[in-house]
């Protein structure tokens, strides 16, 4: 099957959803499919299309439904698109919605925001993760927190920082921020933070090996967001046994499950230095986390991620023609 795969993202970003692009194409493309990558449907030849973004991609999904009418169409939905344009930009979300097949989910928490006859469409896949190689290797010098995620309002970046402001001397921490800025409001608010903060360092935008780098060196990551559809960085930790300290929204208890301990509330700084100091000084409470972290990690393998797109596609030829 020719899939054609629609991101709104420059190909050259490494933001979330281009990264996710290339991981699902390599997935497809081991499952026997070609795959071909673009920022809009322009007629292009396919058997099937893959928007990632119901609001961003809008465009595109109507273009190919109105051409393409008994083709199978598939949106993935984000984040964004779950918790923020089904309410602020609900007509052109909503129908990107209606004419697709099915809707793809990343937490399994998504399908209750969704319009009601939309509901029996979302089809739950877990992103996967590779394991670290060599396994982690936490720092012995500081107890070192990673936050991955790029600056911007959603991801609520600067929450760790401001968390470890005033930690008595004798703590070791440390918050270790991997992440692009969309603005150069943000990088300055993250340079500030740097200057008047001597536990806080802010890397940038950097490699996927890097960020694996660090988790392995991590002790905990933290997850600060507002919004989140079900983020890669959770799957990624996951699957490393890297505790995680989540803010308590539905995109990371979809993932980490009603019953995970190392939740706090949203833009609950001191909830979050709490959670931290006892990270630092409460080894067992340590070990529940990457225990509990562990008996997930089954479900978020690439092999696990493959199998449920394997099923998703081997159905999509019979989806139009029920119709």
């Amino acid at each position: 099957m020719r899939i054609l795969l629609v991101t709104p993202s420059r190909q050259s970003s490494l933001a979330g959803n281009q990264i996710t692009a290339k991981r699902w194409s390599k997935i497809f493309r081991s499952l026997g499919h070609d795959v071909i990558v673009v920022d809009q449907f322009d007629d292009q030849r396919a058997d099937l299309l893959l928007a990632i973004h119901a609001y961003r991609s809008a465009d595109s999904i109507e273009r190919f439904r109105h051409a393409r009418p008994t083709l199978p169409l598939v949106v993935a939905l984000t984040g964004t698109d779950i918790y923020r344009f089904l309410a602020i930009e609900p007509e052109r979300t909503k129908r990107s919605i209606e004419v697709a097949d099915r809707l793809v989910v990343l937490n399994s928490l998504a399908w209750r925001t969704l319009p009601e006859r939309a509901q029996t469409k979302a089809f739950l896949v877990y992103e996967g993760a590779e394991p670290l190689p060599g396994g982690r290797r936490p720092s012995r010098r500081h107890f070192e927190v990673c936050v991955i995620g790029h600056l911007r309002e959603e991801k609520d970046p600067l929450r760790a920082a401001a968390a470890v402001r005033d930690l008595p001397d004798t703590s070791r921490i440390r918050i270790r921020h991997y992440g692009g800025v969309y603005s150069d409001e943000w990088a300055d608010k993250a340079r500030e933070e740097m200057a008047r903060n001597p536990r806080y360092r802010w890397y940038g935008e950097v490699p996927h090996w890097r960020v694996r780098r660090a988790l392995c060196r991590c002790r905990v990551n933290v997850l600060s967001s507002r919004i989140e559809g079900g983020s890669n960085v959770l799957s990624e930790a996951i699957v490393a046994g890297v505790p995680v300290l989540s803010s308590d929204i539905d995109g990371s208890v979809g993932v980490l499950g009603q019953d995970y301990e190392g939740y706090f509330p949203v833009g609950g700084t001191a909830a979050l230095r709490s959670c931290l100091i006892r990270a630092e000084r409460d080894p067992a409470f340590v070990r529940r986390l990457e225990e509990q972290v562990a008996g997930l990690a089954p479900q978020f393998t690439i092999a696990a991620e493959t199998s449920r797109w394997k099923e998703l596609l081997d159905e999509a030829p019979r989806w139009r023609a029920a119709l």
